[in-house]
């Protein structure tokens, strides 16, 4: 992502000494975010490559702003130091926008605050224009279970942008059977796993499946009512939704299309894999969750096993050992107007027998009682990390 400068200063300063006494100040903000800004016009806010902000270099500019602003689409982000008056120009600026309705921030501060804050704006910026170029995969349609789970295509195609796409099942067995032959950094380590090899051998030919229709439909993710599989195959899709989620490739399991869209979401935020897991248990007391689920991305523990489907017993499952630490807890709702974050700690990795393999028990920073009282759905989507703030910044702009 490009940062972008519209430089705005007044005709009756000198521009050439307002840029000199602003050098340190840009050069300081440039040095923390580690790249330089590249100067724009007006033209440039329609490119979607650039992360554009106004630099208010003085005051006296508000008239010239005015003249202009309709010529910028979307939100406003205003740049303003310490010096020449620009903080009082942009706070005009700024009061202007509202009044007309638009979405406008003064970005201000020392040169520490001003490059995490450009930095989080420019990552909400560039996932909110990938989203509509994103395509996710349906195969199948989401389990029986899942009951308040239907989502309107139409609906997060007009809201996020994402294009969500039908695959019948018949079009995955009908991959599955071929012969094809995908390289995973993993497979030589999986095929040495302990679980027996015919095990291994069927879920990668699950994977295989999975990987051909991504690759036909250039999708960016998937979703897959899963448990048909078991009842076809006597396997799971565990292992090969583990190896595409390892790919960056979302996959999201039995056909829960909102889970896969915050799995996506958190996803191209936070630049880390993401682990969809159920609630198991909740301590009010002590304000802890388990979540557990048999699938985890193989690059988001620190180690990992291959156990059977907790559910069926079949196939190959995943016992991931996620280190502790700080997290993030994140989900969408289905109509895409509600979501819900927080902040945790994962205190221990589990290992009781009458849950899905992988067990984290997580200390929430929100209250635990929202999963008794307004949970949003079943599954809920974790990466490493607290990332909270920025999730709730993609939404507020």
């Amino acid at each position: 992502m490009k940062i972008g400068l519209y430089h705005l200063v007044s005709n009756i300063h000198d521009e050439a000494y307002i840029d000199k006494s602003l050098h340190h100040f840009k050069k300081e903000i440039e040095g923390k975010l580690g790249f330089k800004f590249i100067d724009i016009d007006l033209k440039d806010f329609k490119d979607k490559d650039y992360f554009p902000l106004i630099f208010v270099k003085s005051g006296g500019v508000e008239g010239k702003f005015k003249k202009i602003f309709e010529h910028i689409n979307g939100h406003y982000w205003l740049l303003a130091g310490n010096l020449h008056n620009a903080l009082p120009a942009a706070l005009e600026i700024a009061a202007f926008l509202r009044e007309k309705g638009k979405k406008v921030e003064i970005i201000h501060g020392d040169s520490n605050y001003i490059a995490h804050r450009i930095k989080d704006l420019s990552r909400v910026w560039e996932v909110k224009n990938k989203l509509p170029s994103i395509k996710l995969g349906v195969i199948g349609k989401p389990s029986d279970w899942l009951i308040a789970s239907d989502v309107d295509y139409k609906k997060v195609k007009d809201n996020l942008g994402i294009s969500l796409i039908d695959i019948k099942m018949d079009e995955l067995v009908k991959e599955i059977k071929q012969k094809h032959h995908f390289d995973h950094p993993e497979l030589n380590d999986i095929k040495n796993k302990t679980v027996d090899r015919k095990s291994i051998n069927g879920a990668l030919k699950i994977y295989d499946g999975f990987k051909a229709i991504v690759n036909k439909y250039r999708f960016d993710g998937i979703t897959v009512r899963c448990f048909d599989l078991i009842e076809r195959y006597k396997n799971t899709g565990c292992l090969g939704l583990s190896l595409l989620n390892s790919e960056g490739i979302i996959a999201g399991c039995e056909g829960d299309i909102p889970a896969t869209i915050s799995m996506l979401i958190l996803h191209l935020l936070t630049g880390q894999p993401v682990f969809m897991a159920n609630p198991a248990s909740v301590d009010k007391k002590k304000n802890e969750v388990v979540l557990a689920h048999c699938t985890i991305p193989l690059n988001m523990p620190d180690t990992f096993r291959l156990d059977t489907h907790f559910e069926s017993g079949l196939g190959v499952g995943i016992k991931g050992y996620i280190p502790e630490g700080r997290v993030t807890i994140f989900k969408l709702s289905a109509d895409t107007r509600t979501y819900f974050v927080s902040g945790g700690e994962i205190l221990e990795n589990l290992s009781k027998k009458n849950l899905c393999r992988t067990q984290i028990r997580l200390k929430m920073d929100e209250d635990v009682a929202y999963f008794l009282q307004n949970s949003i759905g079943n599954h809920h989507l974790i990466c490493r990390g607290d990332y909270h703030p920025l999730v709730k910044e993609f939404f507020n702009w």
